[in-house]
C-alpha cells in the first residue's frame, strides 16, 4: 500500500505554500496582482490588499483569494486590516510607486511627501502591525519589493530613488534586528518592468510612458517579478534571500539599456 506520508510530501513539493497565509499589498494591479495569482497557485491562502476595492474584489474572485481594503498611508486602515487577520506567514510589501521625474532644483515637496508616505512610511506602518503575527507563525517572511533604484541613483529620480533607498535600508535594518528570530527578511529589486501604471503615474503622459520602453526587447513583466517572489518565499526556511536583483537582459544598469531602432 502507498505510504500516506509520500502523498503529503508530494503535495508539499507541488504546493509549498499549503497551510500558509500570505498578504500581498498593492495587489489591485501590476506586480501585486501577478504575485497574488502566483502564490495562490503555490498553495498559499492569499489576502490581497489595496485601496481600489472594485479591482481588488475582481482579482480575488478570479484567482481564489480574499480581498481586504487597505490604505497603508492611514493608521486606522492598517490597524483594522491587521485585526481582521487570523494568521500571517508571509507579508509581501509591494505597495509603492513613483509620482514625478523632477530634478532636485525643481522638486515638488508634496510629491516627495507622497512618495515617502507610500513607499517608506506605509511599509513601516504595515510591517510593524503584522510583525507579532509573523513571529507567532514560527516561520514568517517579510519580503520587500524595492527596485534597482534602491541601489543606484539617476537624474530626475531623486524622490523615488531616495524612497527606495529607504526601503532597502529598512530591509537591512530589520534583518539585523530580527536575527535569531524565526522571521526571514527578503528583498527583491527589479529593474525595468513594463506594467500598465508605473511609468504612466510617474510621467502623467501615455506617450512619455511608452517612450520609456521603446525599442527595449522584452522588458520584465509583472509575472517575471512574481516568479522571483514566489521562488524566494518557497525556499526552505533556513535559506534567506537577502537581496535578489533582477533585470531584463537588455538592461545592464539603470543607465545602460539596449534599444533596437
Amino acid at each position: 500500500m502507498p505510504d500516506p506520508a509520500d502523498s503529503t510530501r508530494s503535495d508539499y513539493r507541488s504546493q509549498p505554500g499549503r497551510g500558509r497565509t500570505a498578504v500581498v499589498t498593492g495587489a489591485s494591479s501590476g506586480i501585486g496582482a501577478a504575485t497574488a495569482a502566483r502564490l495562490v497557485a503555490e498553495g498559499f491562502d492569499v489576502v490581497v490588499a489595496a485601496r481600489r476595492v472594485d479591482r481588488l474584489e475582481e482579482l480575488a474572485s478570479s484567482i481564489g483569494a480574499r480581498a481586504v481594503a487597505l490604505d497603508i498611508t492611514d493608521a486606522d486602515s492598517v490597524a483594522a486590516f491587521a485585526a481582521s487577520l487570523d494568521r500571517v506567514d508571509v507579508l509581501v510589501n509591494n505597495a509603492g510607486g513613483a509620482f514625478d521625474a523632477n530634478r532636485v532644483a525643481d522638486a515638488d515637496l508634496d510629491s516627495w511627501a507622497r512618495t515617502y508616505d507610500v513607499n517608506v512610511l506605509g511599509t513601516v506602518r504595515l510591517t510593524k502591525a503584522l510583525l507579532p503575527a509573523l513571529r507567532a507563525s514560527g516561520a514568517g517572511d517579510v519580503l520587500f519589493v524595492s527596485s534597482t533604484a534602491a541601489l543606484a541613483s539617476y537624474e530626475g529620480g531623486a524622490s523615488y530613488t531616495s524612497a527606495k533607498h529607504g526601503v532597502h535600508t529598512l530591509a537591512e535594518t530589520l534583518r539585523l534586528e530580527l536575527n535569531g528570530e524565526p522571521v526571514r527578511v527578503l528583498e527583491i529589486a527589479p529593474g525595468m518592468v513594463r506594467t500598465e501604471e508605473f511609468s504612466l503615474n510617474r510621467l502623467q503622459s501615455q506617450e512619455k510612458a511608452d517612450a520609456v520602453y521603446r525599442g527595449v526587447r522584452e522588458p520584465l513583466t509583472a509575472e517575471d517579478v512574481a516568479d522571483c517572489i514566489a521562488w524566494a518565499v518557497t525556499r526552505p526556511h533556513h535559506v534567506n534571500i537577502d537581496l535578489l536583483v533582477v533585470r531584463p537582459l537588455a538592461q545592464a544598469s539603470n543607465y545602460k539599456v539596449a534599444r533596437e531602432s
